[in-house]
C-alpha cells in the first residue's frame, strides 16, 4: 500500500503495493519517477530522453567514492574495466526483463513484479531484501558524513591539524548531524524535497568524477602514489569488486516505474534507454575508479575524498556536494524502507485500512525512531564505507541477478505455446543469472564476514 498517501488515495486495496514508492535504493530519484508517472498520465509519458536521465540518476549515488579502492582489491585497471564490462551485460539484461516481466505481469513497481510473477514467499523475500539494503545504505550515508565532515572543518577553519577538537571528531559530528538534520527530515509522513536532492546528486557525483581526473592529470605536490598492481593476487581478489560494481550499477529497483511510465511502453525503446544509461554510468565509474586508484595506488582509501588532503578547495566543494547529497538522501532512503516495512507488517497483521489510518502516525514515528538509532549506533563504530558496501553490496547482485532470473524463467514457464529453441534459450540465461547472482551473493557475502571477524 502507498502508506503515506492521503486517505483519499486509498484505492483499490486487493491490488495494493505494499512498498509503492519504494523506488529509490542510490539516488534521490523518487520525486522524479512520481512526477514522471504524474506527467505520463497527463501528457501521454516519459520521453526516452527523460528515461535516461532518471535511469542514470537512480544508479549514481555514493558508491561511486568506493570504486578506486575496488580497482586497487580487484587486482589493477585491467581487472577492474573488464570485470565492470563482463558485469554491464547481465546489468542491462537484467532491466530489459524486469520491463518484459512487467509487462507480462501488469505490475508496476519491482517487488510487485516479483510477487505476481514469483508467487508470494519470492515476493516476500524480495520486500525484506529491499529492507535491508536500504538499511544497509542508510548506515553507509552516515558514515560518508563522518568521513566528509571533518576535513571540510578543518577547511573552514584554516586548519590542516585540528584532528585535536572534540567538534571535529567523527562520531561527534555524526551524531549532531543526524539529530538535528536527519532525524527531523525523515519523521514527516511526505518528502517534499527530492526534487533538489535529485539535481544535487546528479551535480555531485559528476563534479567528484570531474575532480578526481583533473588530479589525476595534475597532481598534488604532497601526494606520493603507492604501488600500483598491475594484476591480480590470485583469481579470488577480482571478487572482490563485485559488491562496489553491484552496488554502484544496481538501479532495478527504480526502473521498474520508469519503464512504466515511459510513452511507448515497448521493450526496444527500453532497451535502448538502459544501453545508454548504463553507459554514461560505466563512463562516470570508470573514469573515477581508474583515475582515483592511479593516483593514489595501494594508499587509496575506501572512499577516495579521504586520500585528498584536507585543505584542497577543490576537493572540499566535492566533499560539501557529497555531505548535502546524503544528507538529504537518507530521509528518503529510509522513506523507501519504511515503506517496505509497514506492508508487511499491514500483510502480516491483515488490519483494514480504516485501523492503518489510525495509527500510522504512533506506527511511523516509532518505526523511524528504531531505524534511525540502529543505523547511527552502527555507523558509529563501523570504520569506513567499504565494509558496509561489501555486506550490501552482495545483495545488490540479488536484485540485478537472481530475481530478474526468476522472473524471467517463470514468466516462460507459465506460456502455454510452444516451446521453441528461443524459449529454451531464454530459460537457460535465466537459470544462469540466478546462478552468477547466488555465487556472488554467497562468495561477497562470506568474505566480507571473514574479513570483519578476522579484522
Amino acid at each position: 500500500m502507498a502508506i503515506n498517501a492521503d486517505v483519499e488515495d486509498w484505492g483499490g486495496v486487493g491490488n495494493s503495493d505494499s512498498g509503492e514508492r519504494a523506488w529509490l535504493l542510490q539516488s534521490p530519484s523518487v520525486d522524479s519517477v512520481q512526477h514522471l508517472e504524474t506527467d505520463s498520465r497527463r501528457s501521454g509519458g516519459v520521453s526516452s530522453l527523460g528515461a535516461v536521465f532518471i535511469v542514470v540518476n537512480a544508479a549514481l549515488g555514493a558508491g561511486l567514492l568506493n570504486f578506486p579502492a575496488a580497482f586497487n582489491m580487484a587486482g589493477g585497471v585491467t581487472a577492474g574495466v573488464t570485470l565492470q564490462m563482463f558485469m554491464l551485460i547481465f546489468i542491462i539484461t537484467g532491466l530489459v526483463i524486469l520491463g518484459y516481466c512487467s509487462q507480462v505481469s501488469n505490475e508496476g513497481t519491482y517487488q510487485e513484479v516479483v510477487r505476481a510473477t514469483c508467487g508470494k514467499v519470492t515476493g516476500v523475500i524480495c520486500e525484506v531484501a529491499i529492507a535491508i539494503y536500504t538499511f544497509g545504505t542508510c548506515i553507509a550515508f552516515f558514515i560518508v558524513i563522518g568521513d566528509q565532515l571533518d576535513r571540510l572543518i578543518a577547511v573552514v577553519a584554516h586548519d590542516a591539524d585540528t584532528g585535536g577538537f572534540w567538534y571535529t571528531d567523527r562520531k561527534f559530528t555524526i551524531v549532531v548531524t543526524a539529530v538535528l538534520v536527519i532525524l527531523p527530515l525523515s519523521i514527516p509522513k511526505e518528502i517534499g524535497f527530492q526534487k533538489y536532492a535529485s539535481a544535487l546528486s546528479v551535480m555531485g557525483t559528476w563534479y567528484v568524477t570531474i575532480v578526481v581526473i583533473i588530479k589525476y592529470i595534475w597532481p598534488d605536490k604532497e601526494v606520493t602514489p603507492g604501488y600500483v598492481p598491475t594484476s591480480a593476487s590470485s583469481w579470488t581478489a577480482v571478487f572482490n569488486a563485485m559488491p562496489t560494481i553491484c552496488f554502484g550499477f544496481q538501479c532495478h529497483v527504480s526502473c521498474v516505474p520508469v519503464f512504466n511510465s515511459m510513452s511507448k511502453k515497448d521493450l526496444k525503446p527500453w532497451g535502448l534507454v538502459v544501453t545508454l544509461s548504463m553507459i554514461i554510468c560505466l563512463f562516470v565509474y570508470i573514469g573515477t575508479g581508474v583515475c582515483g586508484f592511479l593516483t593514489f595506488g595501494s594508499n587509496v582509501s575506501q572512499d577516495v575524498l579521504m586520500s585528498y588532503p584536507p585543505d584542497d578547495i577543490a576537493v572540499a566543494i566535492a566533499r560539501a556536494f557529497i555531505v548535502i547529497c546524503v544528507i538529504t538522501s537518507y530521509p528518503i532512503l529510509h522513506f523507501c524502507g519504511r515503506a517496505v516495512i509497514e506492508g508487511l507488517w499491514l500483510r502480516y497483521q491483515g488490519e483494514q485500512v480504516e485501523v492503518c489510518v489510525r495509527r500510522e502516525q504512533k506506527r511511523r514515528i516509532l518505526q523511524t525512531l528504531v531505524w534511525f538509532v540502529i543505523t547511527l549506533v552502527l555507523a558509529l563504530f563501523i570504520p569506513d564505507i567499504g565494509r558496509v558496501i561489501s555486506l550490501i553490496g552482495g545483495l545488490a547482485a540479488c536484485f540485478i541477478f537472481v530475481f530478474p532470473g526468476l522472473c524471467l524463467m517463470q514468466a516462460k514457464l507459465s506460456e502455454t505455446d510452444r516451446r521453441t529453441a528461443s524459449w529454451h534459450g531464454l530459460v537457460i540465461f535465466g537459470i544462469v543469472m540466478v546462478i552468477i547472482g547466488t555465487f556472488i551473493f554467497g562468495l561477497t557475502t562470506t568474505n566480507s564476514i571473514y574479513q570483519d571477524v578476522i579484522s
